[in-house]
């Protein structure tokens, strides 16, 4: 059987980064906001700013490794504890937490570091976590085509912790499941107790 090629996965920005712009423009948010940015300390803040959002921003390409499922392997592949970091696209302020992805294998195996790298390609962009979720769960099923995916994630939003309400140490659980996963109860009921999420 002749292996399939890897499939390169960068994001495309809807337009060039132009990190002075980004930095002229944190200056004048800073001083609108009535910090001033000319003490030695803050000096550099705008343009540290502008780089820690285009990090933020910019997902790291990889090549999604697949290889022949010869064993006909039909239970369930789960990386747990994936870390996420994204940014609210309603405040710009962070999310962080983790990840939980599986899938119930069909033709092809994934090469276990790209579940990984799948949720750091959807986090590296203003987020809502929902729409996370099930980018990643659509994004695997479309390009692995196994049998079910599931996808949990769990995230602490410092849009609701640090301001606004302050609800301080609140979690926010998304799930996605597709295929066999929805469909079956006790590949569901499987899936989420690996997660150690209640269900």
């Amino acid at each position: 059987m002749t292996s399939a090629p890897a499939l390169h996965v960068a994001h495309e920005p809807a337009g060039e980064i132009d990190l002075g712009a980004a930095e002229r423009a944190a200056g004048d948010l800073l001083r609108a906001l009535g910090i001033a940015t000319d003490s030695e300390s803050l000096r550099g803040t705008p343009g540290r700013m502008a780089r820690a959002y285009a990090e933020l921003f910019t997902p790291r390409p990889f090549d999604l490794t697949t290889f022949p499922n010869e064993e006909g392997y039909d239970e369930l592949v789960l990386a747990r504890a994936i870390p996420v970091r994204s940014v609210c696209e309603h405040h710009l302020l962070p999310f962080v937490g983790t990840a939980h992805v599986g899938y119930l294998p069909g033709e092809r195996i994934l090469g276990l570091s790209k579940l990984a790298r799948v949720v750091e390609h959807f986090a590296c962009r203003p987020q809502v976590q929902e729409r996370l979720t099930k980018q990643v769960a659509d994004w695997l099923c479309e390009h692995l085509q196994p049998k079910g995916v599931g996808v949990v994630i769990e995230a602490e939003h410092t849009c609701m912790t640090l301001r606004g309400v302050q609800a301080t140490g609140s979690n926010t659980v998304t799930s996605t499941l597709l295929g066999t996963l929805r469909q079956d109860a006790r590949s569901r009921q499987e899936f989420f107790a690996l997660t150690g999420v209640n269900a």
